[in-house]
């Protein structure tokens, strides 16, 4: 147990991601969050049992009882969550307590609204899986909006100020912080639990990733109300993308020049290795992968002036590249067992051992529309398959290599002849290779079953990718 708290309170509201940050809080064995203790339609959770042994008609009597039950909980540090229309009789008691550990966890106050109309047309209030979910809208209701940021509000500066006044801070966590294993283990150090996940727990999922924008029905008539004043930042793309790492053994440097590829996957990394090959005269087996961070360094020191680079390919031909050589295939690169997991779960309708003869090209069509369906939901976090490095976003795959260096240059495939003997020279290289053919697609050419729905489909999945590099449609 902490030294400096022996309980504590989550201060949230409705659809912050209360119960994803209580699952997490609960994944650690020293840590035991209560749910919604003090509500005052229900205790902890609509239809659940007693609290430490104080039931409802107790705590409605005297909400003290259940308190001084949660303090005096030895076994773990206890907590439980607390709205602004909870029980106003234990407030005063839980934020001038310094042996509370004060928890506040704030959302965009809009998204919140949006998310709560949501799960009231639609009847679902959590979600473990993209199967079950139910999609719905919301419509704007600017008084009622005025009303719930108001209550919000003012809820949020009467904590700030109690705790402004008993000389307390808080440990604040914003909505998109949930998605870090690493604030997890923050707060549970804050708590005084030594302790750490390696993981998070992601049963429940994102409900509606979409932008605010493709959750309104009357979208610009909100806008309006709102004065169109975007303190909200609604117009952003949302990321729900697990981190990634700077992938260092996936990068590859030349046998003499002082050049770098941080290699995107799915991208042209053969097309670019081979002529990183040709540019110093030797095979493909001569240049140096599977680097650590220290072999960077290393070399880089050993190549003063070396210029570092990476090329983006058009989300629609990568997502066909990673469909085709890790999904649909079986050989080499495939990766079987997400594969089945994709026909049972997610009723992917391709031949189980592979294409065969009754695999044409209409049956390719269907099935990479199916792998994009897919791929919305993988990306937004609703999927219990691992956002692969494969077909994450190209903007979340360069934000990891940011963690240790970004590249010089981010070139694009169609401009890749023209930009590699652009950079040949800039290393000192008076000649270039010519640029090698891409290896054609197989079983069938994108070209073949590309169309405006496959189009629609991609840039939904990947709606980061087009606003952060500006990609139009692929034909």
């Amino acid at each position: 147990m902490s030294d400096t708290f022996d309980h504590f309170v989550v201060f949230a509201e409705m659809r912050t991601g209360s119960n994803f940050l209580e699952a997490n809080l609960n994944a650690f064995d020293g840590i035991s969050c209560l749910g919604e203790a003090f509500n005052p339609h229900f205790m902890g959770y609509p239809q659940s049992d007693p609290i430490l042994g104080v039931d409802l008609e107790a705590r409605n009597d005297d909400p003290m009882t259940l308190l001084r039950a949660v303090k005096g909980a030895r076994d773990t540090m206890a907590g439980f969550r607390y709205f602004h229309d909870h029980d106003p009789r234990v407030f005063d008691t839980i934020v001038d307590d310094p042996k509370c550990a004060k928890i506040v966890l704030t959302r965009n106050p809009v998204e919140s609204y949006i998310s709560w109309k949501i799960a009231q047309e639609t009847g679902q209030w959590k979600l473990t899986d993209m199967k079950a979910h139910k999609p719905g809208q919301a419509t704007f209701d600017a008084e009622e909006f005025q009303a719930h940021l108001e209550a919000l509000q003012a809820f949020q500066i009467t904590l700030l100020n109690r705790l402004q006044r008993s000389g307390q801070t808080a440990f604040y966590v914003a909505y998109e912080d949930l998605q870090s294993v690493e604030v997890m283990n923050g707060l549970a150090r804050y708590l005084g639990v030594d302790e750490t996940l390696e993981g998070l727990d992601t049963k429940l999922k994102k409900q509606n990733p979409s932008p605010v924008s493709a959750k309104v029905r009357n979208y610009d008539e909100m806008l309006g109300q709102l004065a169109k004043l975007d303190r909200f930042d609604l117009t952003r793309t949302p990321n729900f993308e697990p981190r990634r790492g700077p992938a260092v053994p996936t990068y590859v440097v030349a046998a003499e020049a002082g050049l770098a590829y941080l290699p995107l996957r799915s991208g042209p990394q053969d097309q670019v290795m081979d002529w990183m090959a040709a540019l110093d005269g030797v095979g493909r087996d001569a240049l140096q992968t599977k680097l650590s961070q220290k072999d960077l360094r290393q070399w880089k020191r050993k190549h003063p002036g070396f210029r570092s680079f990476t090329v983006l390919r058009h989300p629609v031909a990568r997502a066909h590249d990673a469909f085709c050589r890790h999904i649909l295939t079986t050989g080499k690169g495939s990766y079987p067992q997400l594969r089945g997991t994709m026909i049972r779960r997610y009723k992917l309708p391709i031949p189980p051992e592979g294409p065969d003869a009754s695999y044409d090209l209409a049956a390719h069509e269907e099935a990479f529309i199916a792998f994009l369906r897919f791929l919305k939901g993988n990306l937004t976090g609703q999927t219990a398959i691992r956002v692969d490095a494969s077909w994450c976003t190209q903007a979340q795959a360069l934000q990891g290599f940011g963690e240790l260096a970004l590249p010089d240059l981010i070139m694009r495939e169609d401009d890749l002849a023209e930009d590699l003997a652009t950079l040949a020279r800039k290393v000192g290289y008076d000649t270039s290779p010519a640029l090698g053919d891409a290896a054609p697609d197989q079983p069938f050419a994108l070209a073949d079953i590309y169309n405006e729905r496959i189009e629609k489909l991609v840039s939904e999945a990947y709606q980061r990718d087009y606003v952060t590099f500006g990609f139009n449609d692929w034909r």
